[in-house]
C-alpha cells in the first residue's frame, strides 16, 4: 500500500509532462532525499565509496502512478526500512555498488511495464558504469535529462521545508554571535572555525563550511592568521538542518568599530535593503537584481563591492537562478520570471576594501504571499569582541 507521498505529486506529474518524462530515476543524494521526504542513509552521508564501487540510490517515480514508485538502496538500508518504512510501495535493499543498483532499477522498470518509456535521469549524478547497465538493459527506452525538472519541483518550499530553512538560519546566526563574543584575542582563523563548528554541532546542525577572513586580508581560507585588536572578522558559514542548508555571513570586530567601518558596513546594508524591497511575489527576478545594482552603482564603494543573489534549499544554489555566471557558472534562467511565494533566496553583498579587509552581509529571504520574511536576521551590524 502506498502511504502519503511526501512531495507535491500533482506538481511533479505536471512538470514531468512538460519535460516529456514518463518515468523518473533520481540518483543524486539530494533529490533522493527530497523525494523520500527527508531521508538520507547516514552510512553514506559523508562519502560514497565502498569497496570497488560506490553507493548509488535509485528513486523511481512514474508520472501519475505513485503506486508504481520504488526505492533501491544499499543492503544495510533494510534495517532503516524496518524502523521507519519508506513511503514507496516497492523497496529493494539488494545493492552494494553502482552496477548492482542499476540492474535492480532495470528490473523495476520492466516490472512496471515502462521498458520503452522516456526515462528521466540525472546525468551529473549517474556513473558511467551504471548508465551503461541502464542502456543495455532497456534498449528501447529513451533517456532524457531530468535535472531541470527536479530543480523546478524543489523551487516552491512546503511549510516543513521553510521551517527547516528558518531553523538552520537561526542556529547559524546564534553560533556566529557566540563565536564573536567568546573568541579570545589573538585566536587563529583555524581556532575560530573549529569553535564555530562546535557551536553549530552542539545546536543540532551539520557543519558544512566556514569561509573566514580577518584583518585587511581578503583571503578566506583557514590559516594561522590571528584575529588581533582593531581587525574585522568575516564569518560566512553554511550549516545543514534536516537536509536543508542555511547560509549567512556576519561581521565582527575586535574593539569598537571606528566611523569608517560603520560607514562601510552601512553601504553594504544599503545594497541589501534595496534587494529586500523587491523580494515579493510577482516581482521579476531581474528587477530585484536591478534594484540592488542601482543602489550599488551610486555608492562610493562600488569599485570594490559586488552584489549576488541565488536560490537555496536542499542545495546551496538552486531555483531561482537569477544571475548568469556571477560568480558561479550557470545561467540565470529565472531572471525574467516572477518570484513566487515559497521560494528562498540568499542575498549577499561583498566588499573587498583595499585597506579595511573583507566586509560582507549575506541574508536568507523567504518569499511569502504578501512580501518576504528574513531568517536568522540578528547580528547584522558590527558584532564587537572586547
Amino acid at each position: 500500500m502506498t502511504t502519503s507521498v511526501p512531495f507535491d505529486s500533482e506538481r511533479a506529474d505536471r512538470l514531468m509532462g512538460e519535460a516529456g518524462i514518463d518515468l523518473l530515476l533520481a540518483t543524486s543524494k539530494h533529490n533522493v532525499q527530497y523525494l523520500l521526504g527527508g531521508y538520507r542513509f547516514i552510512f553514506f552521508a559523508a562519502m560514497d565509496a565502498i569497496g570497488h564501487s560506490r553507493y548509488l540510490p535509485f528513486l523511481a517515480y512514474e508520472r501519475g502512478k505513485p503506486e508504481h514508485a520504488g526505492y533501491i538502496g544499499n543492503r544495510m538500508e533494510g534495517a532503516e526500512h524496518a524502523v521507519h518504512p519508506f513511503w514507496t510501495p516497492t523497496f529493494q535493499a539488494g545493492a552494494w555498488g553502482s552496477t548492482d543498483a542499476a540492474r535492480l532499477a532495470v528490473e523495476h522498470v520492466r516490472k512496471t511495464g515502462k521498458a520503452t518509456a522516456r526515462i528521466g535521469i540525472e546525468p551529473s549524478f549517474m556513473p558511467l558504469d551504471a548508465y551503461q547497465v541502464l542502456v543495455d538493459g532497456l534498449p528501447d527506452a529513451v533517456f532524457v535529462d531530468a535535472t531541470g525538472m527536479l530543480e523546478r519541483l524543489r523551487s516552491i518550499k512546503s511549510a516543513r521545508e521553510l521551517a527547516a530553512l528558518r531553523r538552520a538560519s537561526e542556529l547559524i546566526t546564534d553560533s556566529m554571535l557566540s563565536v564573536f563574543s567568546r573568541t579570545p584575542g589573538g585566536a587563529t582563523k583555524g581556532e575560530i572555525v573549529d569553535a564555530l563548528r562546535r557551536e553549530e554541532t552542539n545546536r543540532g546542525l551539520h557543519f558544512e563550511y566556514c569561509l573566514i577572513a580577518a584583518g585587511a586580508s581578503h583571503n578566506r581560507a583557514v590559516s594561522d592568521q590571528r584575529w588581533e585588536h582593531g581587525d574585522v572578522l568575516s564569518l560566512d558559514s553554511g550549516g545543514n538542518y534536516q537536509g536543508y542548508i542555511g547560509d549567512l555571513c556576519r561581521m565582527g570586530v575586535r574593539g569598537e568599530p571606528d566611523a569608517e567601518l560603520q560607514d562601510l558596513l552601512a553601504e553594504v546594508d544599503a545594497v541589501q535593503q534595496a534587494a529586500f524591497r523587491n523580494c515579493k511575489p510577482g516581482t521579476l527576478g531581474m528587477d530585484m537584481i536591478a534594484g540592488a545594482e542601482h543602489v550599488l552603482k551610486a555608492s562610493p564603494v562600488a569599485g570594490y563591492t559586488d552584489f549576488f543573489a541565488h536560490g537555496m534549499g536542499v542545495i546551496s544554489h538552486e531555483v531561482p537562478f537569477l544571475m548568469t555566471n556571477h560568480p558561479v557558472t550557470y545561467e540565470g534562467v529565472d531572471a525574467a520570471h516572477a518570484l513566487e511565494a515559497g521560494m528562498v533566496i540568499s542575498v549577499e553583498t561583498t566588499m573587498l576594501h583595499p585597506s579595511r579587509g573583507f566586509i560582507k552581509l549575506e541574508d536568507t529571504i523567504a518569499i511569502t504571499d504578501t512580501g518576504h520574511e528574513m531568517y536568522g536576521d540578528r547580528g547584522r551590524g558590527w558584532n564587537v569582541a572586547e
